[in-house]
């Protein structure tokens, strides 16, 4: 099946994840600023956030204001700039995370985080977590009343099984374009909805790709051989890491975390680094 695209950048790209900008040890705000245009400087065309990244229950939507405040203070052109963020997740503000799919809701979130992202319509928005109390069609189906009413452009779900991908294309009658699920060196638990992805043409994008937020220096614990690989082409195992994920399906969009300048630009140029077949079965 011919490959959906999201925006520009469905193939052979990377994404910047914003979460770490604005959770638990955030930077100050000029330096998350900063590590925004950095990637946009790099030629970073998708960013990924969402309603929920935030600390206090009074913040809400922090990452999105974020986003918005540094697209706006760029000075180059980010007209094909897709920003992309979820809704159906929360932080009530005392270190839990819970999920709310009431369709209802939901079209509320997608309307609130639209003006925050001061869009008349979000590029990509998804469905971040499925609540146990909501039956998946029902919360998918909120996205799909968002598709036709025109507040967001393109629809995509988050932390999901191929059983709930199907569901979902099928319930937004094949307007799925995407599915934000962990994956990783050290998390590959998630490859069945890699494989679904590329079979059907929706854009995968792996979220966490180097392991997380505190143990990307490690890949998460699983980074051996891919410190082997980098050593012999004279880069750093991450690049080697989102390379081997961008070389796993043409559909694969990974979405690493950055706080800093300096680790969105070497994530950046990943896709320049090619693999051999030999390399991505040795990393495989």
């Amino acid at each position: 099946m011919q490959q959906r695209t999201i925006g520009d950048v469905a193939v052979g790209a990377i994404g910047l994840g914003a979460m770490p900008m604005s959770i638990e040890g955030r930077p100050d705000g000029e330096r998350s600023i900063g590590t925004i245009h950095a990637a946009l400087d790099a030629g970073v065309t998708l960013i990924d956030t969402a309603d929920a990244y935030h600390v206090g229950a009074d913040e809400v939507g922090h990452n999105e204001t974020l986003v918005a405040t540094a697209l706006a203070r760029y000075g180059g052109d980010t007209s094909d700039v897709l920003v992309a963020t979820k809704g159906g997740h929360l932080r009530p503000g005392d270190g839990r995370w819970t999920q709310n799919g009431d369709p209802a809701y939901l079209k509320q979130a997608a309307k609130e985080s639209a003006q925050r992202l001061g869009v008349e319509s979000i590029g990509l928005y998804q469905f971040h977590r499925p609540d146990p109390a909501v039956p998946y069609a029902d919360s998918v189906g909120a996205l799909a009343e968002l598709l036709d009413e025109g507040v967001i452009r393109m629809a995509g779900i988050s932390n999901a099984n191929p059983e709930q991908i199907r569901e979902a294309n099928e319930v937004l009658g094949g307007r799925l374009v995407s599915v934000q699920n962990q994956f990783s060196p050290a998390f590959r638990s998630s490859l069945p909805e890699l494989e679904l992805c590329a079979e059907l043409g929706i854009a995968f994008l792996p979220w966490s790709p180097l392991g997380g937020i505190s143990r990307a220096a490690t890949l998460g614990g699983h980074g051996a051989a891919f410190e082997e690989v980098a050593r012999e082409r004279g880069v750093s195992p991450q690049r080697v890491a989102l390379a081997w994920q961008l070389a796993l399906a043409t559909v694969v969009v990974p979405i690493p975390g950055a706080s800093r300048p300096e680790s969105i630009l070497d994530s950046a140029q990943a896709p320049a680094l090619v693999l051999t077949p030999e390399e991505v079965a040795r990393l495989s």
